[in-house]
């Protein structure tokens, strides 16, 4: 097994480190103690925004919902993100299609267009302010990524029936300010401050119903009709189904061949200058293996993350933090001269990711009552969206052929 991170040790400051800049002025639902042992149709373990995203999806259909977090909720793998919501996946279609096939891998694309259009669509009709805007993307060329693997990618997403455009060198730099080879441009993504979406879900849960309980999670028995979730204290947890919502902590009952745990840094800058920004404020990210990638917020930042590795002691990523954010401020000014590098926030975070850039979203191999939502890479809110809507299905027993795609057990695509 690659390295994991220790589900019985881990909280939330081994999940991240530094200081993101989001949720500020705000506090999180507040989640209270369990003073006796309770039932309930669905319990969710872990309050971040897998975690919310599920509860309010489950609390508006109408089932009794139950939410346990050890520590405030979102302030875990949450609050490290930098929340782009694009639909673009880490495996790009081309790599994708060599695994599965053309018709397979145009299909999850597609439904990962359709997955950031649902939060779009969720977060408007909810009407709370999480700060959510609609942004374009640009995946621009990097390293052995030139103009000849964009097109190549382009003419894929093209016959897949994807939104995009393919610029060439004179395009991007007129249109954008950014100097790289070639780019392909897409609309359909957006960009969020997650601890606020997290936050606004879980309270629209706790208004139709849903309880958020504060305990630790220490043991799971999976039986014929129910799991018995033992907690820290002397009180048990009965559910019908489970839903394993702990960000990049996988417990030991969970084991997949195809997942691992690294770590990714990120920066945000001050407010920059009026008219200093691209205008469109669009989604920037590198067509390479470990890439950087750059959004702008509300309040004027730009926020770039990248030079992932393969970290998984808390304190040794913290101890990259300040070599790695040089190298950030690097590669910022290098794609946008016009920006000032200062920084006023900087962090850290673990994250997970596999084999073939998808998630691991399904039923536990062996305890059919759990489920579980991991492995999300640089697709983390898009993919938490998905896994509500499947895990929903799935605790209702329902079932969908193209959910096996996302098989916690699923063999590795390379063989």
């Amino acid at each position: 097994m690659p390295p994991m991170l220790d589900a019985s040790n881990t909280a939330q400051t081994d999940l991240h480190g530094g200081r993101s800049p989001w949720g500020r002025g705000f506090r999180p639902p507040r989640n209270l103690p369990l003073s006796q042992s309770i039932k309930t149709d669905v319990l969710v373990v872990g309050g971040g925004i897998t975690g919310s995203l599920a509860a309010q999806h489950l609390a508006a259909r109408g089932v009794d919902v139950t939410v346990v977090d050890r520590e405030q909720p979102g302030l875990g793998s949450t609050a490290a993100s930098t929340a782009m919501l694009q639909w673009e996946i880490d495996c790009t279609l081309g790599d994708l299609t060599e695994f599965y096939g053309f018709d397979r891998a145009a299909q999850l694309y597609r439904r990962s267009v359709a997955a950031v259009q649902g939060l779009a669509g969720l977060v408007d009709g909810l009407g709370f302010d999480c700060v959510f805007r609609p942004r374009s993307t640009l995946y621009i060329s990097a390293g052995e990524a030139g103009p000849s693997a964009l097109r190549s990618e382009h003419l894929l997403r093209e016959r897949a029936g994807l939104p995009g455009l393919l610029l060439d060198h004179a395009d991007l730099l007129s249109r954008f300010g950014i100097d790289r080879a070639a780019a392909i441009f897409s609309p359909g993504s957006a960009d969020v401050d997650p601890l606020l979406l997290s936050w606004g879900l879980l309270r629209d849960a706790q208004a139709r119903g849903a309880h958020l309980i504060d305990a630790l999670a220490t043991a799971y028995h999976d039986a014929p009709g129910a799991v018995t979730v033992e907690t820290d204290g002397p009180f048990v947890i009965e559910a019908r189904h489970v839903i394993l919502a702990t960000g990049y902590v996988m417990p030991d009952f969970v084991r997949s061949e195809i997942h691992r745990t690294a770590s990714s840094w990120a920066i945000a800058t001050v407010p920059q200058a009026p008219g200093t920004l691209w205008s469109g404020g669009e989604l920037i990210w590198e067509a390479s293996e470990v890439y950087n990638y750059v959004r702008t917020t509300a309040d004027g930042r730009i926020i770039i993350g990248g030079e992932d590795d393969d970290t998984v002691d808390p304190a040794a990523r913290d101890e990259k933090m300040p070599e790695k954010s040089e190298k950030l401020v690097e590669s910022l000014v290098k794609l946008w001269p016009a920006a000032n590098p200062a920084i006023d926030f900087s962090w850290s975070g673990a994250f997970g990711e596999t084999d073939d850039g998808l998630p691991l979203i399904g039923a536990v191999p062996g305890m059919p009552r759990i489920f579980a939502a991991y492995g999300y890479g640089g697709n983390g809110i898009t993919f938490s969206f998905m896994a509500s809507r499947i895990l929903a299905e799935l605790c209702a027993g329902h079932r969908e052929d193209w959910f096996d795609a996302f098989a916690i057990d699923r063999p590795s695509p390379a063989g």
